[in-house]
């Protein structure tokens, strides 16, 4: 076993030293319950990315007086200076930063297993910090080629390395329970949006100047933020040594053949039907939820209309009501980022107990229950249920996430979890843009047709169904990994010495990482804990609204 101490190699004052992987093997006063906090401060930071919706208006109207650029195509707006931005233009960012979270997780997550957490952690701080502040930079210019190339593409690339980077650590840290550690940190990216949209919105009223609203002060200012707030939990990381595990526990016989004991190598991961089968299963899972996410606000509205106020539906609506009505709406956008958040780790951990598999089968058999019957809970106008029913299938695309590492590390182990998520993770990228588009051009497809609103969304739910039905047969088709792609006992040594932890070797192993939870860990969870439970208290007060 592998161990050193915390300040071993204090030798080395340059950044590189204080960020390389042997600085932050855990020494024997470390507690493992310092980790999740340390994660959940880069995700609840990145998780900002659900949030980005806040800005989509204000940036429309940067330059008062100046005409819409609508009669302008979208490449035509990325360099136009005179005219406000449309909001289909500015939304695109949305998809540009999804989609370069996958792209850089896949590229650099075999990096990453070898520069470890910390530096993968800080890189990203500075790639979404300074995303935001080039972002801010050109909207004070007005040129949105510079917010994509800010927010967008480098901002992007800080949400890959911050979503992967703790992921292969806890997984490690915490090998009796593989599911509630991941829940824990990807809960805060579900949670991320209840955080900072409230702050940006509160910075953007603090910064507004006369009839221009304060989008890029905002940026900039919450890039700061967010850079101080995922270095200092770039820094909490730890990376136990190589086969540390918890005092008294021993690993179970397990009876179920898909959690391996063996390794299996990134290079052949990927080249596995597993892989492609888990591919399905989460780009499925996430497209339909993307699709539920993106059209709740509006379904709610057309859907239930006047009846939502006790007037009947054909019944023509004041300005007042109509206010209350988009409240309504609000609320339920409000509970969907809490059952998001919640469920991710609710579901990550319940996978402990009934099994990865399991969970998604009943991810894809209770959502196409769920999506199915949503148009009927529509027509009957039955809307507490109906928000019930949103708010049960948003729990599971968020658990759907958080679930789906653990998955992996029982099908092709631990060693390069983190590397094979990376690949993993351009489902959602495939997901985050092909959803979007495909939702927008069914519903706009019907409205062309003469569909009536309150019905436009019935046939795309159930084309959503048919989206999770795939996902079923894909999750029943995954079997155990052939071992013939198990790294042998060489390969295994070979894939640990390159990251640096061989020629640290002490006596007695068992004392790693054995230290108390102390004033330390207490003093690490509020700072992420408070946080949180004021978005879940914001959350919880728009969704008042509802009732």
């Amino acid at each position: 076993m592998t161990v050193v101490s915390e300040d071993a190699g204090a030798s080395k004052g340059t950044a590189s030293g204080w960020l390389a992987r042997e600085r932050t093997i855990a020494g024997p006063r470390f507690n493992r319950w310092l980790v999740p906090p340390a994660a959940l401060a880069i995700h609840l930071c990145i998780g900002m990315a659900y949030g980005f919706s806040v800005f989509w208006l204000p940036m429309s109207k940067l330059v008062p007086g100046a005409a819409s650029c609508a009669n302008l195509g979208f490449f035509a707006q990325l360099f136009a200076g005179s005219c406000n931005w449309t909001v289909p233009a500015v939304t695109h960012i949305f998809e540009t930063f999804i989609a370069m979270l996958g792209i850089s997780a896949a590229i650099w997550g075999g990096w990453l297993e070898h520069a470890g957490p910390r530096k993968a952690g800080f890189i990203s701080a500075l790639c979404w910090g300074g995303g935001l502040v080039i972002g801010g930079i050109g909207v004070s210019m007005h040129q949105l080629w510079l917010v994509f190339v800010g927010c967008g593409v480098l901002g992007g690339i800080g949400l890959g390395l911050g979503y992967i980077s703790p992921v292969s650590t806890l997984i490690k840290w915490f090998p009796d329970r593989r599911g509630l550690a991941t829940g824990f940190a990807i809960m805060g990216f579900g949670g991320g949006a209840m955080i900072g949209a409230p702050i940006a919105v509160a910075l953007m009223a603090r910064f507004t100047n006369g009839d221009v609203p304060g989008v890029a002060s905002t940026l900039m200012v919450m890039g700061v933020l967010y850079f101080i707030a995922m270095s200092a939990g770039a820094f909490g990381f730890r990376v136990p040594p190589s086969g540390w595990k918890p005092a008294g526990w021993n690993a179970p016989a397990s009876t179920n053949s898909l959690i391996t004991t063996k390794h299996v190598h990134l290079n052949r991961a990927w080249k596995t039907p597993q892989f492609w089968m888990l591919w399905v299963v989460l780009c499925m899972n996430v497209t339909a939820g993307i699709g539920v996410l993106a059209m709740a606000s509006p379904m709610f509205q057309e859907v239930f209309g006047g009846r939502l106020l006790g007037v009947d539906a054909a019944t023509v609506l004041t300005t007042a009501q109509k206010a209350s009505i988009a409240a309504a709406a609000a609320g339920l956008v409000g509970l969907i980022s809490l059952f998001n958040s919640l469920g991710r780790i609710f579901w990550a951990s319940t996978s402990d107990f009934i099994g990865r598999k399991t969970t998604y089968v009943v991810f894809f058999v209770l959502g196409i229950l769920l999506y199915c019957s949503l148009p009927t809970l529509g027509h009957m106008g039955l809307a507490g249920v109906f928000v019930i029913a949103v708010c049960v299938i948003m729990s599971m695309y968020g658990g759907g996430f958080s679930t789906v590492p653990a998955y992996l590390a029982d099908i092709f182990g631990t060693q390069m979890v983190g590397a094979i998520h990376g690949r993993l993770l351009t489902a959602w990228s495939v997901a985050g843009v092909a959803g979007p588009f495909l939702i927008a051009a069914i519903r706009e497809a019907q409205l062309n047709a003469g569909v009536a609103k309150n019905l436009v969304y019935d046939r795309t739910l159930y084309i959503l169904a048919g989206l999770l039905l795939v996902g079923l047969i894909a999750n029943l088709m995954v079997r155990p990994v052939k071992e013939e792609h198990h790294m042998t006992e060489e390969e295994l040594a070979r894939e640990r010495s390159l990251q640096h932890e061989a020629p640290h070797v002490v006596a007695n192993a068992d004392q790693a990482a054995r230290g108390g939870f102390g004033i330390v860990g207490i003093v690490a969870w509020a700072l992420v804990g408070i946080p949180f439970l004021i978005g879940v208290w914001i959350a919880l007060s728009k969704a008042a609204a509802l009732f």
